[in-house]
């Protein structure tokens, strides 16, 4: 409601496109009774209220516009909040050795490089959309990294030995990431021990009429070089996610390295 909305007199206008007889008829009774010299006066007055509040809009307006570009020129960088889960205490994972197919069947633990992260990956060879997925997501994050990404690596772990080979899996996986590692193991006691200190779920079953079903957990595990999970990524994670994700660990991985020199 403006300032003449509501004058004593009841002269002024009841706002939003209201009709007020009493105020109109008091109005005009009122007016009967201004001079000439009087009713020039309040016009003008009128008049100069106007046009301030226009300049008034117009600031206001104008300080919406610029106030977005102040606040993003003057806040910090926001830090990033990870999208995957940390452990809610310790959780080593290098609990057994895997062949790693990729160097000769050489005993592989599930434990990072010194300075460096391990993505440990379950799943299988001819997965038709999870595997390849997720694969393809850690390529592109990895990349987005520039040379940070020399400090991630890959192991991935097939949950379906029958029919992956040493061959077949090592292909598959240096696919996605040319140095990554192809595990293997046809003793499923083993298997079952590396998945479970992960909490990775599996299963492969075989129909009556011979074709094979395989499930299992469709989620990313960063290690760290102490054997311990670091963060487990969902599936689904975006590239943008997992990048800035694998950015923090390599940041907190400086800064320890840096306050223990």
């Amino acid at each position: 409601m403006t300032d003449d909305a509501a004058r004593p007199d009841g002269s002024g206008n009841c706002g939003d496109g209201s009709f007020d007889p009493v105020g109109m008829h008091n109005g005009l009774r009122s007016l009967r009774h201004v001079t000439p010299s009087t009713l020039h006066v309040h016009r003008l007055s009128r008049a100069r209220s106007s046009a301030a509040r226009r300049a008034a809009s117009v600031s206001a307006i104008a300080l919406l516009l610029v106030a977005p570009v102040l606040a993003s020129c003057g806040d910090d960088e926001v830090a990033h909040e990870l999208v995957g889960f940390r452990p809610s205490a310790a959780q080593p994972v290098d609990v057994v050795t895997i062949a790693d197919a990729s160097s000769g069947d050489a005993p592989f633990e599930f434990r990072a490089e010194p300075g460096t992260l391990l993505i440990a990956y379950f799943g299988y060879t001819s997965c038709p959309d999870v595997c390849p997925t997720s694969l393809a997501i850690l390529k592109k994050a990895i990349t987005e990294l520039g040379d940070d990404g020399a400090r991630v690596d890959l192991a991935m772990a097939t949950v379906d030995p029958a029919r992956d080979s040493g061959e077949i899996l090592t292909g598959y996986v240096k696919s996605f990431i040319p140095d990554a590692h192809a595990l293997r193991t046809e003793d499923d006691t083993v298997l079952r021990q590396a998945a479970d200190a992960f909490g990775v779920s599996y299963s492969v079953t075989t129909a009556e009429d011979g074709s094979v079903e395989v499930a299992h957990s469709g989620a990313m595990y960063v290690v760290d070089d102490q054997g311990d999970l670091a963060l487990t990524m969902p599936f689904g994670i975006t590239v943008a996610d997992v990048a800035a994700d694998l950015e923090v660990l390599i940041r907190e991985i400086d800064a320890r390295e840096g306050s223990e020199a």
